[in-house]
């Protein structure tokens, strides 16, 4: 499993073990009148952008927000950057996807003083034959909402969703830190 940031292991503090998928206690529990429906899990099917299938990212919605699985292979080595995109397009080319979802406002990286883009993820380790799995918490998102205070941002928005693979590292602070875009797959369609 990819560990994670200080500042995001400290806002989920122990949600996860293993393969288990588990709600994370950020908050009280809802009211039985604000629940959230759980969905099934959303899959991102993963392509490179000749079209190579490298695998899929599974959404999971719990109460507190969305548990992302990753698992991916023909990957080059190292950590890349891993992001959620703001538009739910990975075509013509990977730009379709716009920039990272961001529907706060806020500054790009975990090392951000005003706060990370709601679609910053941690790093994807990819080990030296090509494959990586991972877990990563996303507190406060919804896959199709309705959203509320708890859950204030939703993937399902007219522009949808997309999840990239960077080519590069992300310093958590810089933009452009993780490169080119690698693989791309839509999370919600573009309405």
């Amino acid at each position: 499993m990819t560990r994670l940031p200080a500042a995001f292991r400290s806002a989920r503090a122990a949600c996860l073990t293993g393969a288990a998928l588990a709600a994370c206690a950020l908050t009280p529990p809802l009211a039985a009148d604000d629940a959230v429906a759980e969905p099934g899990p959303v899959v991102a099917a993963m392509k490179t952008a000749e079209g190579k299938e490298v695998g899929t990212i599974t959404f999971v919605q719990t109460e507190h927000g969305v548990v992302v699985s990753v698992k991916v292979r023909d990957l080059s080595p190292g950590k890349h950057g891993l992001h959620i995109h703001a538009v739910g397009a990975c075509t013509p080319d990977f730009n379709a996807a716009g920039g990272h979802f961001n529907p706060a406002g806020s500054e790009h990286g975990f090392h951000a003083p005003g706060g990370y883009h709601a679609g910053d993820l941690p790093n994807l380790e990819v080990a030296a034959d090509g494959t990586a799995e991972a877990e990563f918490f996303v507190p406060q998102l919804t896959i199709a909402g309705p959203v509320s205070d708890k859950l204030p941002y939703t993937l399902s928005d007219a522009d949808g969703s997309a999840m990239m693979i960077h080519a590069a590292t992300d310093d958590y602070r810089t933009m452009a830190s993780s490169g080119g875009r690698l693989a791309c797959g839509v999370i919600v369609p573009k309405q």
